[in-house]
């Protein structure tokens, strides 16, 4: 007994096992260490860029309903967040956030990432800062968005009222009509060429892409806050009565299509008309053929090399630029 005591008491011990364990260790501390330095660091960014403030809050739990707005709820819910009143909406970038503040959109609250806090997104906080900003690395703001932000900054604010199709109109020469575009990202690219070339004013059909939908938003960069829209009323029976309506307001109306009795995009007669409202289809199928039949004009692209048509965003653009001068 004395022997197997001694035996077992004098066992040497791995040494392959013991640098395991040290390694691990290592790499554990490591790992802390350059969490806590990471977090020191963005602590004292903040506190130097005068981000230190009582609006400040720092994300420690994934569940906080304050997050609701940004982690939990479909842009489909968030629109309907307050129903019958005007829901809520997510701006995404400082430039968009800025824009659609400037526009008098009110601010909920914010979210961003310690290290893409740019000089932009710091002014707007600065001049909010009674508004609670939500903050984190952007490795956790990925998870809990599920999305990597661009510039790492959102705002959730509240949407208002959408004035009449009359009101929106007013004084204008040149706008146009979207048809069930239905993608957000074709919808944000319309209103920025919209926004650039000539066009006073965006209509839409409700099958239409919400403009306010993030990605819409932010594709557009922001001119969804910058040209007057609307959708045409529930009640509005589109294209009869909507196409009525657009020609009590002055309006000769001009349908983007393929067809062979067509007009050239350049035609002086077209071009000469006082008020125009250039209209374009869903993507694929392209307009309604009661909206054809409708319109006082129907214009076609010309190309070239065999190409038969356009994505709706690049025709918006040329027919913009063609018609809006």
């Amino acid at each position: 007994m004395g022997d197997m005591l001694s035996k077992t008491s004098h066992k040497k011990k791995d040494p392959a096992i013991d640098q395991e364990f040290l390694k691990n260790v290592s790499e554990v501390l490591e790992k802390a260490r350059k969490k806590c330095k990471n977090c020191w660091k963005n602590r004292c960014q903040m506190k130097s860029r005068g981000i230190i403030m009582k609006n400040y809050i720092e994300i420690t739990n994934f569940n906080d309903p304050n997050l609701d707005l940004y982690a939990r709820l479909s842009e489909v819910q968030l629109l309907r967040y307050a129903e019958p009143k005007p829901g809520i909406f997510v701006a995404e970038s400082p430039k968009v956030i800025g824009r659609a503040l400037q526009a008098g959109y009110e601010p909920i609250s914010f979210l961003v990432a310690y290290q893409d806090m740019d000089r932009e997104a710091v002014e707007i906080l600065e001049r909010w800062d009674e508004i609670p900003v939500y903050t984190a690395e952007d490795a956790v703001l990925r998870k809990l968005t599920g999305f990597a932000m661009t510039r790492g900054m959102l705002c959730a604010m509240r949407r208002r009222e959408l004035p009449s199709v009359e009101e929106v109109c007013r004084g204008a020469r040149r706008i146009t009509i979207l048809e069930n575009v239905v993608n957000p990202t074709n919808v944000g690219a319309i209103f920025r060429s919209a926004a650039a070339l000539h066009m006073d004013a965006v209509l839409l059909t409700g099958g239409c892409s919400d403009p306010l939908y993030r990605r819409a938003a932010r594709v557009s960069m922001g001119t969804v806050f910058q040209i007057p829209w609307t959708y045409f009323d529930k009640k509005t029976v589109w294209p009869v009565q909507g196409m009525e309506q657009l020609r009590e307001i002055g309006f000769k109306t001009v349908a983007m299509a393929l067809r062979n009795d067509s007009v050239e995009i350049d035609d002086h007669g077209l071009k000469s008309q006082e008020k125009l409202a250039v209209i374009l289809g869903t993507e694929g199928e392209g307009l309604l053929a009661e909206t054809m039949e409708a319109c006082d004009y129907t214009v076609k692209i010309p190309m070239s090399h065999g190409v038969d048509s356009l994505n709706v965003a690049a025709a918006s653009a040329v027919a913009f630029w063609e018609l809006g001068r």
